[in-house]
């Protein structure tokens, strides 16, 4: 039997099931009617998510299943939240897992080692090289006799390379690297990849990338190669380290570590940001750059945050 593949992600089926939840429990007061309007306008993706849900939420009324009943039924609370998102996903589950697998987001859930979003993993490996993932990052990790291989198959680590006979190569969707011993930031964008050497050499296809310096890269090779910056590897510390980033560059970096939509307004987006950030606190961080910076920051919902120009 054909499926149709859906048009919308994973993640934005969540943000669809998140506004059906506020919707179902106590209602959208003004402001987060006005921030539901603006992500349905945001994309056709939204839209095609949230036509899903609804259908889902609609089958899964209907149901004579006990658990469903209680769980739609029930009075508002986190725990019926919680029940009803699960609910919602599951039932949206065939669709959703029809865009893992063609976006390929299905290798990585099977992964063998992977971080969830917000969070960070250290691991240390059989040839006593030391492998952290970043937020929402994943790899596989396959040695034998030959070689060392690390498959990055999303996100971003960083691999300290102990000293060994056998060749240590990380790859990535968009090339090969090989890696003497040394420490290194790999990082996989949604169209090129990017290394940076704190300390060794990293080669792609035979030109080598010295220590102090980083590079993105692609199936053609090297795209640019450029001094270390001072972002660079922070993360693995829980920092995230800014030095005049501008603020939209600083909002997307900051925004991989926590749930939902986190917008610039366009004419704040140039301002620029420096200091030290701890991760693990971001509705912190978005305080201080009220402080620091002319701008004000509109939380419509915990999912929708929009930093705009101060009135």
């Amino acid at each position: 039997m054909k499926h149709d593949t859906p048009g919308f992600s994973p993640r934005v089926a969540e943000q669809a099931v998140h506004w059906l939840v506020e919707l179902q429990g106590d209602g959208l007061d003004q402001r987060q009617q006005v921030a539901m309007e603006r992500w349905l306008q945001a994309s056709e993706e939204h839209r095609q998510a949230w036509a899903h849900i609804q259908r889902v939420n609609q089958r899964l009324s209907g149901l004579l299943s006990p658990l469903a009943h209680a769980t739609l039924q029930a009075p508002a609370s986190a725990s019926r939240r919680r029940a009803l998102k699960m609910l919602l996903l599951l039932g949206a589950g065939s669709a959703v897992g029809l865009g893992m697998q063609a976006s390929d987001s299905l290798p990585p859930l099977l992964a063998d080692y992977r971080s969830p979003l917000g969070q960070r993993r250290q691991m240390r490996l059989d040839d006593g090289s030391e492998l952290h993932l970043n937020t929402a990052s994943a790899a596989d990790v396959r040695f034998d006799g030959g070689q060392r291989l690390v498959h990055l198959l999303e996100g971003e680590l960083l691999l300290s390379v102990a000293e060994d006979r056998r060749p240590l190569r990380v790859q990535t969707r968009d090339g090969l690297l090989d890696l003497s011993a040394g420490r290194f930031n790999v990082r996989q964008w949604s169209r090129h990849s990017g290394v940076a050497v704190f300390q060794g050499r990293a080669s792609l296809g035979g030109n080598v990338l010295e220590s102090g310096r980083q590079a993105r890269f692609d199936d053609a090779g090297w795209s640019a190669r450029l001094p270390l910056d001072a972002n660079s590897g922070a993360w693995v510390d829980g920092m995230l380290v800014a030095a005049h980033m501008p603020l939209a560059q600083f909002l997307e970096e900051l925004g991989r570590y926590r749930r939902g939509q986190l917008n610039c307004d366009p004419a704040v987006a140039r301002l620029l940001v420096s200091g030290s950030y701890p991760l693990a606190d971001s509705e912190r961080i978005l305080d201080l750059l009220e402080v620091a910076l002319p701008v004000k920051v509109r939380r419509f919902t915990r999912y929708w945050v929009t930093v705009e120009a101060k009135a």
